[in-house]
């Protein structure tokens, strides 16, 4: 159990520098591995999942080296230390080089989604048997769209008529490629999955979406940027649903990762629930991350947000709240279904918020590191509130919150709501803190160095 730091109605003032995106991160390394030249990924995310990604690649013959590479960085209190930095003349980078994909490889994929679902694609790139496992969660989480699709394709999978994990398939080299149908209503990674290839594959692939309602759209606008930044040509016909990624060499890339912001709501939400500002250094002026809505999201629920050079800048409301000794935060009525993974997030301020909110198009997360919306009910009413669940939605109603464990079923987002109840809510003990390295190297640390 983590005591969860209590600071009350204390300002925060700070200036945080946030890791890089998980999302663009292990999508460079795909892409990365399959260019016809190097790569350098300045400031990657450094934690459990792309650790994973980088460790399933060296398995597949290619080389990820650390390097150091000059800095161009500010300085504010770091997510990697948790300590405050200065400007350096030198910093982390990633250097790929890419080789012919090989086997036999056995790859670890934990409970990554992007890991689970990224690799097998490229694995069937390579040539011999490759096998995937994980963490026991993995073996719960869809994964058959992407298999079928593979099938389909002419790879050989060996699932137990499971269409999940463990599986293991043979490679012989290359893909045919071709069109291909995919219902990617559960997860926008398997469309991803199968795009992030369509490059190395012989005819390229047209990939259709089937299914219902997409998830998360902007990570598949992430995909596409990125196919093209490494060289891809991709056509995009909305209309239809449809996906072309036409065959042809990638070139490595110089890139530089940008902060991961779905990882900075819990931060903002520090000014958010006691008062102060936070900044968020190098926020991108322009992105494809789901967590740039954030910007909108907190300036609903009462926050003032401002963007310039420095970075993002979110001051909290003036206005006390009637429940508690801090700023009034204002309740929301929203549609999350593109913006999934900032749900629990949201969820904490609505918990503490001073009116009703309504959490809508979420249903996809009841897929993830766990029954995302089953396990916000349950622990937040735990301790207090006031929470309903719909197939779909989150419900919540004004109540004043209590001491208690607030337990995170191995989801990193867990924890971290738990933290944010934790800073205004005397008492609050978050079970398995730890489980945030899926995402951030240090975030207890981080957080204590801002609020303690």
């Amino acid at each position: 159990m983590w005591p969860a730091p209590f600071r009350g109605s204390q300002p925060v003032h700070a200036r945080v520098v946030i890791p890089g995106s998980k999302s663009v991160t292990n999508r460079a390394l795909i892409l990365a591995a399959q260019a016809k030249s190097p790569s350098i990924l300045r400031r990657p995310l450094i934690s459990r999942d792309s650790e994973l990604m980088v460790a399933g690649l060296r398995q597949l013959g290619i080389k990820v080296e650390e390097i150091q590479v000059e800095s161009i960085s500010g300085t504010g209190a770091s997510a990697a230390t948790g300590a405050a930095t200065t400007a350096a003349t030198k910093e982390l980078a990633w250097k790929i080089t890419p080789a012919p994909l090989k086997g036999p490889a056995t790859i670890d994929v934990g409970n990554a989604g992007t890991v689970m679902r990224f690799l097998p694609p490229l694995a069937a790139l390579a040539q011999g048997n490759i096998s995937f496992d994980g963490d026991p969660r993995s073996h719960e989480r869809p994964l058959g769209p992407v298999i079928k699709a593979l099938e389909e394709l002419g790879i050989s999978i060996d699932h137990g008529n499971r269409y999940s994990l463990p599986l293991s398939l043979v490679g012989t080299g290359k893909i045919p490629g071709g069109e291909i149908d995919i219902d990617a209503s559960a997860s926008s990674q398997f469309l991803s999955a199968l795009l992030l290839i369509g490059p190395s594959t012989v005819n390229g692939i047209t990939a259709r979406h089937v299914g219902g309602e997409l998830p998360s759209m902007p990570h598949i606008e992430m995909t596409v940027e990125m196919l093209r930044d490494f060289g891809a040509t991709v056509h995009v016909d909305a209309a239809k649903k449809t996906w072309r990624v036409e065959p042809g060499a990638l070139q490595g890339k110089d890139l530089m990762i940008e902060p991961d912001l779905s990882n900075a709501a819990p931060f903002l939400s520090i000014a958010m629930v006691c008062g102060g500002s936070i900044t968020i250094a190098d926020w991108p002026v322009k992105t494809t991350q789901p967590g740039d809505q954030l910007r909108t999201l907190l300036r609903d629920m009462g926050a003032s947000i401002s963007l310039n050079s420095d970075g993002l800048t979110l001051t909290s409301n003036s206005e006390k709240s009637s429940l508690r000794d801090a700023p009034k935060i204002i309740g929301i009525d929203v549609d999350l279904h593109d913006v999934g993974e900032l749900t629990p997030s949201i969820a904490a301020l609505a918990a503490l918020a001073d009116s009703p909110s309504h959490l809508r198009g979420i249903a996809h997360l009841r897929l993830h590191e766990t029954d995302r919306l089953a396990a916000l009910t349950r622990e937040i009413n735990a301790i207090g509130g006031k929470v309903s669940e719909e197939p779909s939605a989150l419900h919540f109603e004004p109540s004043p919150l209590h001491a208690g464990i607030f337990h995170t079923y191995e989801d990193h987002r867990l924890a971290t709501a738990g933290a944010v109840i934790g800073l205004v809510t005397a008492g609050i003990e978050v079970e398995n803190i730890a489980t945030t390295r899926k995402t951030l190297t240090d975030f207890p640390g981080l957080w204590k160095s801002l609020v303690e």
